[in-house]
């Protein structure tokens, strides 16, 4: 089944076996757009693929982490600190 939904940048869709991705490039002289998936993957299409795949689209994910490749440690924060009490005293750190 095609779909008939015209390709702009920003969109978000998910495919039939279910991977997520937005349209971050269209180039027109080429009849091409890249698509880049939730984990990070870059893949370029021509337009007739485009018409062909099978998607709907979604709302952008919430989870802005996918592509970045880093691991819940890699935040930058605790995320297991619940308390008011239990901070971080930025002093601890200087030498």
């Amino acid at each position: 089944m095609a779909n008939e939904f015209q390709p702009r940048i920003g969109d978000w869709y998910q495919d039939i076996s279910g991977g997520n991705f937005e349209i971050v490039a269209i180039d027109e002289d080429e009849a091409t757009l890249e698509i880049q998936y939730f984990d990070g993957t870059v893949e370029e299409i021509d337009y007739d693929s485009w018409y062909e795949m099978e998607i709907e689209p979604i709302e952008p994910p919430e989870d802005w982490s996918g592509s970045l490749d880093i691991e819940r440690e890699d935040y930058g924060v605790d995320l297991e600190l619940n308390s008011h009490n239990d901070h971080i005293n930025p002093l601890d750190e200087i030498d």
